[in-house]
C-alpha cells in the first residue's frame, strides 16, 4: 500500500484532488475528519478540540489503511493540524507535533493556492492563503521529505501526479 498525503491551505483543492485520485487509481480516499467534527459543532471549536480532531484523523486513516488498498489518499494529516494550531493559537499540542514528526508517507502533495477561494462556513483564512502556503512549504522542507507542489486545474494536477504514482 502506498500512502499519499495531500496538504496545503484551505480551499487549495485537497478534497477534490484526493477524491479524483482515489477514483482514477482505484484507491481509498481518507476524508478530512475536521470537517465531520466541525459540521456537528456548527463550526464552533476551542483549542482542545484540535487534539480530538487530530486523534480522529489518525484513527480514520488507520481504519482506512486496514483495507490495504493499493493507494491510500489522505485528504489531510498532522501537518494541517500542526499549522492550524500554530496559526490559531501560537502553539501546537505535543501529541500533534509528535504525530507529524513520526508520520511517513510515500508521497507528499502540496496543493497550491492558484485556484479560486471557495466560500465555506468552516473556512477561516481567505486573505492569508499565501502566508499559509509558505508555512506548509517550510514545514515540508524542514521535515526533509520529497514533495510535489501542485498548481493549475484538476486535470493539470492529476497529470503532474500520474508519473509519481505509476513509479511509486
Amino acid at each position: 500500500m502506498k500512502k499519499i498525503l495531500l496538504t496545503g491551505p484551505e480551499s487549495s483543492g485537497k478534497t477534490t484532488l484526493a477524491k479524483a485520485l482515489a477514483h482514477r487509481y482505484n484507491g481509498i480516499w481518507v476524508p478530512e475528519y475536521a470537517r465531520l467534527y466541525l459540521e456537528k459543532t456548527a463550526g464552533n471549536y476551542q483549542e482542545e478540540d484540535l487534539l480530538a480532531i487530530a486523534q480522529g484523523q489518525m484513527a480514520l486513516e488507520n481504519a482506512m489503511s486496514s483495507y490495504q488498498p493499493d493507494f491510500l489518499f489522505c485528504d489531510t494529516g498532522m501537518l494541517v493540524m500542526k499549522t492550524w494550531s500554530e496559526v490559531k493559537y501560537g502553539r501546537c499540542h505535543p501529541w500533534i507535533e509528535a504525530q507529524w514528526n513520526q508520520s511517513r508517507y510515500d508521497l507528499y502533495l502540496l496543493c497550491g493556492i492558484d485556484i479560486p477561494w471557495q466560500e465555506d462556513p468552516l473556512r477561516e483564512h481567505p486573505k492569508e492563503r499565501e502566508y499559509l502556503y509558505k508555512h506548509y512549504l517550510n514545514a515540508l522542507r524542514k521535515k526533509k521529505v520529497s514533495f510535489l507542489e501542485l498548481e493549475g486545474s484538476l486535470e493539470a494536477r492529476l497529470a503532474c501526479v500520474k508519473p509519481m504514482l505509476l513509479n511509486a
